[in-house]
């Protein structure tokens, strides 16, 4: 990897990380805030937390997309190695910078309130309701993102945030929908969190629903005859210097003296006599 390369990765990583930790930063403050002002009122916190967060994504993925792709969800980078459109190494990286920048999201939200910094959660949220209503939250975030960036890629952000913000009602457990946000709210005692005890389960039903998402929506999105394979979007051609193909420019045509073909110069006609 030169130079250049490396610190392309290197942004793409602090991205990752940096969108990571504002996003459980709001996703932990809002809901610190909204319990605080919600005077026990549960669907008034919701409320709050809700568009918190959805405004909040809409804003990361905007600003962070093209920097990294703007994953934020170790769920979304496992689906984009398993399309191929991201190799194993970088995944890996990818997911260690997101679970790092969730925890440090939590820590910052607990700092701001201050509140304790280290905290483990005591919110019970378990049961085959919930561990469904995961499945069905992954599914739908990655068939969001999966088909919004086949039928219009600018639309990413705002689709996202709407989904997410639809997702924390229709869903029982609230739409977590990204394993590293559950691990880092397992580490919060507020209105965001959910036991550590009860983390795995949803883990797993959000990793099982973002496959099934890659399957049903790489088949669904399946380009026509004459474009990629594999529900993967075609190679768009990289224009060459003068959109010559082969990174080749055209070959110009020499123009000859005089405009003659051949590079000959124009014979010159003899004056008569009494001429010039």
């Amino acid at each position: 990897m030169d130079s250049a390369a490396a610190g392309k990765f290197c942004r793409a990583l602090v991205a990752e990380g940096m969108g990571t930790m504002l996003l459980l930063a709001a996703v932990v403050g809002s809901g610190v805030m909204a319990e605080n002002l919600a005077a026990g009122n549960d669907a008034v916190a919701l409320l709050g937390n809700t568009l918190a967060t959805a405004a909040m994504l809409a804003v990361l993925i905007t600003i962070f997309a093209p920097l990294s792709g703007a994953h934020f969800n170790p769920a979304v980078t496992v689906v984009f190695l398993m399309r191929r459109e991201i190799g194993p190494g970088r995944a890996a990286a990818f997911i260690a910078a997101q679970v790092v920048g969730a925890l440090a999201g939590v820590a910052l939200a607990h700092l701001m309130f201050e509140i304790d910094v280290l905290q483990v959660s005591a919110k019970t949220r378990t049961g085959v309701g919930q561990w469904l209503a995961e499945g069905v939250a992954a599914f739908g975030l990655l068939a969001t993102i999966l088909a919004t960036l086949k039928a219009r890629p600018s639309a990413v952000a705002a689709m996202v945030g709407l989904y997410i913000a639809a997702g924390y009602w229709f869903t029982a457990s609230t739409s977590f929908a990204n394993p590293a946000v559950t691990l880092a709210r397992s580490f919060t005692d507020t209105f965001s969190g959910i036991a550590p005890a009860d983390a795995p389960a949803f883990i797993l039903a959000q990793f099982a629903g973002a496959a099934l998402a890659w399957a049903v929506f790489g088949w669904l999105l399946e380009p026509s005859a004459g474009g990629a394979r594999g529900g993967a979007p075609p190679r768009e051609k990289e224009p060459s210097a003068g959109g010559a193909r082969g990174g080749a420019p055209p070959r110009k045509k020499e123009p000859s003296a005089g405009g003659a073909r051949g590079g000959r110069p124009p014979r010159k006609k003899e004056p008569a006599e009494g001429e010039g």
